[in-house]
């Protein structure tokens, strides 16, 4: 497939869904309160999907590649804060698990993306 457009972009897909994802998942009554978490997840998973886009209009493929490792981090950020929202009680496993796996599948096409771009 040919890439015209940021949105074309499979790892940018998928970081729109972990982006409506949690956004979802706080505004449940518990995580809606908690204002610093609620504010920095979704902070985090806007910056996986903003990465991507900002990134395709870099200058050079290295610029893409840069914004694709922090579309990585901000991924493994989301998880992290998962984590601190299970323990909190504010989610449930499932919801956990969901959103977890969704944040492992942006991480692991952001790291797949890089490579391609390393090796064309």
């Amino acid at each position: 497939m040919l890439i015209k457009k940021f949105e074309d972009i499979d790892v940018w897909k998928e970081s729109r869904k972990l982006v409506n994802m949690i956004y979802d998942l706080t505004s449940n009554d518990l995580f809606k309160k908690d204002f610093g978490l609620k504010e920095q997840i979704q902070r985090a998973s806007v910056s996986c999907m903003a990465n991507i886009a900002e990134g395709f209009d870099s200058d050079t493929k290295q610029q893409f590649i840069q914004m694709l490792s922090y579309t990585k981090r901000s991924s493994s950020e989301v998880q992290s804060e998962l984590y601190v929202a299970l323990d909190r009680r504010y989610i449930s496993e499932q919801e956990f698990y969901e959103n977890y796996e969704q944040s492992e599948l942006v991480r692991k096409l952001a790291n797949g993306f890089i490579k391609y771009l390393r090796t064309g």
